[in-house]
């Protein structure tokens, strides 16, 4: 549960509409799935230039799964 809150406090410190970020955790046995979901506008401020913020939030993600010994992959819906 706290994997999911790392990501929702990074996609809300980066929109300008932190009221529409959505953040969900789908659980497997041994990868977790985290989904984000932000509005239209705010899709570019998320992914960034060629991908660098999205690329940015994976990689703290990793780090932080890493610590506590699971796989987690992040997926940002439209």
């Amino acid at each position: 549960m706290e994997l999911k809150n790392l990501v929702e406090s990074l996609a809300k410190s980066l929109v300008d509409n932190p009221d529409k970020v959505e953040v969900t955790e789908i659980e497997g046995a041994q990868t977790s799935v985290i989904e984000l979901r932000v509005a239209k506008e705010d899709m570019g401020k998320i992914i960034g230039k060629h991908g660098r913020n999205a690329q940015a939030i994976r990689t703290i993600l990793g780090a932080a799964s890493t610590r506590i010994k699971r796989n987690t992959v992040l997926e940002i819906v439209e």
